[in-house]
């Protein structure tokens, strides 16, 4: 069963079911859950996500922009507190262990798998409203919280990839995508008021179902990288 991460997330999700279980149980998911994920796998993803992360933090600051009140604004300037000062530790304390330093991390060239995603994402918020953007940033938010709760219950004891999988099935990040989860409801209630009757919902929805294919496609790109 499905987290509760809001009624527009479940909309969205339920509208790209395929999709979803395809980023979701990607085998890539499945070998961080049962710890057969290559190392040099795990490495180039982390690699790529930090520099995904930094896209990804832009992203959200454009959200802050885009954002019509205030509590709107909070949400996501907290948000980009927690990729820039926290979640990118992650990545840089991993990293570090196998001899990757933080500047070796910024420098990293991007993957195109990445380059499409990022941009994509930053397209929707420069090209769209805060809706757009949002049905864009959402994948990621949400996904990894899925993800992460999931693998948390079923994952092998000894998997290697336990500081990941608890990252994100951490209550603290729970509360992050609760969090996104009610100020999308509320800034579509806001905006256009029923989705699934607006005008809006089909490119809403596209813009959605779009970047959680975008997030298949990054995971078979860190999964290539072994």
């Amino acid at each position: 069963m499905a987290p509760d991460y809001g009624k527009t997330f479940a909309h969205w999700r339920a509208g790209s079911a395929a999709a979803w279980q395809a980023y979701t149980h990607h085998a890539f998911v499945e070998g961080l859950g049962d710890g057969t994920l290559p190392r040099t796998a795990f490495l180039h993803y982390l690699i790529q996500d930090y520099v995904y992360l930094v896209h990804y933090a832009r992203a959200w600051s454009l959200a802050v922009v885009k954002a019509e009140t205030l509590e709107e604004m909070k949400i996501c300037a907290r948000t980009v507190d927690a990729l820039v000062n926290h979640e990118m530790s992650l990545h840089v304390e991993t990293c570090a262990a196998e001899g990757i330093d933080e500047a070796t991390l910024f420098a990293a060239p991007e993957a195109v798998e990445n380059l499409a995603y990022t941009r994509f994402v930053m397209d929707a918020g420069v090209q769209g409203d805060f809706l757009d953007l949002m049905a864009a940033l959402a994948p990621c938010v949400m996904g990894y919280g899925e993800i992460g709760l999931r693998l948390a219950g079923s994952k092998a004891p000894n998997t290697p990839y336990a500081a990941w999988i608890a990252t994100y099935a951490d209550p603290e990040y729970q509360a992050v995508c609760a969090r996104v989860g009610a100020m999308i409801d509320a800034a579509v209630a806001r905006r256009v008021g029923d989705l699934p009757q607006s005008p809006r919902a089909a490119a809403l929805q596209d813009r959605f179902t779009k970047a959680t294919k975008l997030e298949v496609g990054f995971w078979q790109m860190g999964l290539d990288g072994a």
